[in-house]
């Protein structure tokens, strides 16, 4: 899937500067500060208690910082704003499970400012789109966790908000539903909408995102546009292949070089910051023959290692 960064007819820039929250002795947000652009998909990540639903819960007015603030458009957002130019997907289900799901869809829609008729079309709309549509008499108890999955997608996104903010979306469900999910996702941000979601499926971050924010006991610990992370971590890693590799002596003989790694019939070395690449490659076609020699460049689980100790 293609990424994308395009502005569109919203526009608006959300804003998490310096969030603070503490729940008695423990710290769950210590000074977050990240900005998220219009028509932007950025995955949030961090292990189980990092601090993303609490910050999440923040934008969303649910919590109350203790420091810090977000804002939208360069305002903290009022409780009309919220729930007319926000859409949230929370981990948990949070939908009424005994309503008919096209009651509901219809019902929430009319509770974010829409007219009667545009939160009926709206719903059959969307559950159309999600394949639900024979569907929608049936309680929400009544569908798989998957499309009760769906059905939260459809209430986030029903009204065109502004900033859709996701947490864990992906829960439950199958490729297809996967597909259909990221779909949506670049749907918004083609009309310059914020899209901010956490995931711990990190393959699907780097598969949909340009950008992310990776945070670990309240703070962020490394950030920005993926491509560019990953670059500049490949910059310390080269890989080199070819008979070269069978005696690796003159590798040792090289300051600030460490042999980190042995696959495929290659070698992969770390260079500290003082190391030269060319030198490197100097020495290794001294040695023997060189088949290939490059930079290696992380994944995104490999970046989010380093930043997030164990």
């Amino acid at each position: 899937m293609e990424r994308r960064t395009c502005l569109g007819s919203v526009g608006g820039v959300l804003t998490f500067d310096g969030l603070r929250k503490q729940y008695g002795a423990t710290t769950a947000l210590d000074g977050l500060s990240f900005e998220v652009a219009p028509g932007q998909i950025v995955g949030f990540v961090g292990r189980n208690g990092a601090g993303k639903t609490t910050a999440m819960r923040a934008a969303l007015g649910l919590v109350t910082p203790d420091a810090g603030e977000v804002r939208w458009n360069g305002t903290v957002p009022d409780q009309a704003t919220l729930a007319t130019s926000f859409g949230y997907m929370p981990e948990e289900r949070g939908l009424y499970p005994k309503m008919r799901i096209g009651d509901q869809l219809r019902f929430l829609g009319r509770a974010s400012g829409m007219s009667r008729r545009a939160a009926t079309e709206a719903a059959d709309r969307w559950l159309d789109r999600l394949g639900l549509a024979e569907r929608a008499k049936d309680p929400l108890d009544a569908l798989s966790l998957g499309n009760q999955q769906r059905v939260q997608l459809a209430a986030a996104v029903l009204h065109d908000p502004q900033v859709l903010i996701l947490d864990e979306p992906f829960s439950g469900l199958d490729p297809i539903g996967v597909d259909v999910m990221l779909e949506s996702f670049t749907e918004q941000t083609k009309r310059g909408a914020v899209v901010l979601f956490s995931s711990h499926q990190l393959d699907l971050v780097e598969r949909v995102c340009e950008a992310v924010v990776i945070i670990d006991a309240g703070a962020v610990v490394a950030s920005g546009p993926i491509d560019e992370l990953r670059r500049a971590r490949a910059g310390r890693r080269l890989e080199i292949a070819g008979p070269v590799v069978s005696s690796t002596g003159w590798l040792a003989a090289l300051a600030g070089v460490t042999e980190v790694a042995r696959r495929n019939g290659a070698v992969v070395v770390e260079l500290d910051a003082a190391a030269d690449d060319q030198a490197v490659l100097d020495a290794a076609r001294a040695a023997g023959r060189v088949e290939r020699f490059a930079p290696v460049v992380p994944t995104l689980a490999e970046l989010y290692r380093e930043a997030v100790p164990r």
